[in-house]
């Protein structure tokens, strides 16, 4: 963990446990004070038997794109059901529907060096689906660097090389830096000697690299996925790049000859978003919403480490999508004045697709969306830390809503608040990386709620063991009571001025 820095000091130790204890909570807001009715509803015995539940084996790490995801969408809308929130998605259900495009290289590609076939994903790894037929000539470049490439004729041949460290290595937190590593140098090597001329490039990993190839390979078969929202495929026309393990080195390097034979498949899938709602009590607010958001999908089943290949997200972001479920118990007990729209979205492990396709195609008037509080791993790392992203400028887009949660956590929880992350020059840029930036960009007051990265980030070993049930349930309790605060208050909260969001 990094550093960890206090927002706000002087509260009283015994004024923060005794907040803690109460399951009847008071929140001073914006110089409005007003009860958390339904704070008991959020109890760590739920949050415990759903986790348990959505990150079990048997949910199959909920892949998007696979019938897992649908699953894991349908297990949300029923426990949804059952805590008595309302369907808010399309035609009077708890879905709505979208489409995801695919395009991968297909398993049917064939590689060849001098005659001789190389096993797809095990020898070689195609890194971007492209559609072509090669025959060329190979030349082995090694490790040279620029100059030594210029003073070569490269074009129209295939240049095998080996993979080298990048101009500037990406510097990352916890288990990440390898596998940025390996895809940070094989983009800048291949940009390299397709520049040079290379018709066709295989790169051999270093040691840096090689530890990440049974990753970096499963993720290229994978391919790549978007919004639907053409109907037609798109393959860009590019110089194929693939790259192979260090135990093929001799091979490659004695090697005249590459024969290509690349095909691209593209598939449209479904996906879902879980909309559901606790409408509002009061006859002029009960029309707008205080949003809370997660996404229920993960990484699915995928190579295996430590003989486990059920890449579960239990912290990622099965915390969220139960906790939402307990705030959605705490406002069916006790309405708002203002509606609460729960929105797990599918599909944020490909890039936010559900958060861009609901931003841009809302169930509810976009313009009576008040507020957006969004959770992402929620439930590791030290017991009393914690970090809210959307604070800071340039990622504050809420004044006023940003104070709100600040002041919800000073009197109902009482994390020391990690400032660094959401800082613009943080490393891993984490505020871009959750289901609230499409509402952000869509002039909506938004903010993330997170305990941050650990060792167990995207791997196997994020199993529902390993969460700390009890920071689940102050967190659950910290977005509960910002988001009542919220739906109570008169105004709702205002947009910065000349706020944009650049990265």
């Amino acid at each position: 963990m990094p550093n960890v820095h206090p927002v706000i000091t002087g509260l009283a130790s015994s004024l923060v446990l005794a907040t803690l204890a109460a399951c009847h909570v008071s929140v001073n807001v914006g110089n409005t004070t007003g009860d958390v009715p339904g704070m008991s509803a959020i109890t760590e015995s739920d949050l415990r038997r759903d986790l348990f539940a959505m990150a079990s084996d048997s949910m199959r790490g909920r892949e998007a794109g696979t019938p897992d995801e649908l699953r894991a969408a349908a297990w949300v809308a029923e426990r949804a059901r059952e805590a008595g929130l309302r369907p808010a998605g399309d035609d009077g259900t708890y879905f709505q529907w979208w489409p995801m495009r695919r395009v991968r290289p297909s398993d049917e590609s064939r590689v060849l060096l001098d005659g001789a076939p190389l096993v797809l994903w095990r020898d070689v790894s195609i890194t971007a689906a492209v559609d072509t037929t090669l025959d060329l000539s190979l030349v082995w470049v090694g490790t040279a660097g620029a100059d030594s490439l210029r003073r070569l004729d490269l074009r129209g041949k295939a240049v095998a090389a080996m993979i080298v460290p990048p101009a500037r290595p990406p510097v990352s937190w916890i288990s990440l830096r390898p596998w940025r590593y390996g895809g940070l140098a094989i983009r800048e090597r291949a940009a390299a000697l397709t520049a040079a001329g290379a018709a066709a490039v295989l790169l051999v990993a270093d040691d840096s690299a090689n530890d990440v190839f049974p990753t970096l390979a499963v993720q290229n078969r994978r391919g790549t996925f978007n919004v639907d929202t053409t109907g037609a495929a798109r393959v860009p026309a590019r110089a194929p790049v693939l790259w192979a393990p260090n135990a093929m080195r001799d091979r490659v390097a004695r090697a005249g000859r590459l024969a290509l034979t690349l095909r691209a498949e593209s598939f449209v899938y479904p996906s879902a978003n879980v909309v559901a709602v606790a409408p509002g009590r009061d006859n002029r607010l009960g029309g707008e919403y205080v949003l809370f958001s997660g996404h229920h999908d993960h990484d699915g089943v995928r190579n295996t480490i430590a003989g486990d290949s059920i890449w579960n997200g239990a912290d990622d972001n099965a915390t969220v999508s139960v906790a939402m479920l307990a705030i959605g118990r705490a406002f069916v007990k006790a309405p708002g004045r203002r509606a609460a729209l729960f929105v797990w979205h599918g599909a944020e492990e490909r890039g936010l697709l559900g958060s861009r396709w609901y931003a841009a195609h809302p169930t509810v008037p976009r313009e009576r969306i008040v507020a957006v509080l969004n959770g992402d791993m929620i439930g590791r790392n030290a017991p009393d830390s914690a970090a809210l992203l959307g604070v800071q400028p340039p990622h504050r887009n809420s004044a006023e809503l940003a104070q709100i949660a600040l002041d919800a956590n000073a009197r109902v929880t009482g994390f020391k608040l990690d400032t660094i992350w959401d800082r613009p020059t943080h490393p891993e840029g984490w505020y871009f990386r959750s289901d609230h930036l499409p509402y952000a960009r869509a002039g909506i007051p938004s903010l993330m709620f997170s305990t941050l990265l650990h060792a167990d980030y995207h791997t196997p070993r994020d199993e529902p063991s390993r969460i700390d049930v009890p920071k689940l349930a102050r967190m659950t309790r910290w977005m509960y009571a910002t988001g009542w605060a919220v739906a109570e208050r008169g105004a709702r909260p205002a947009v910065d001025p000349g706020f944009r969001l650049e990265r």
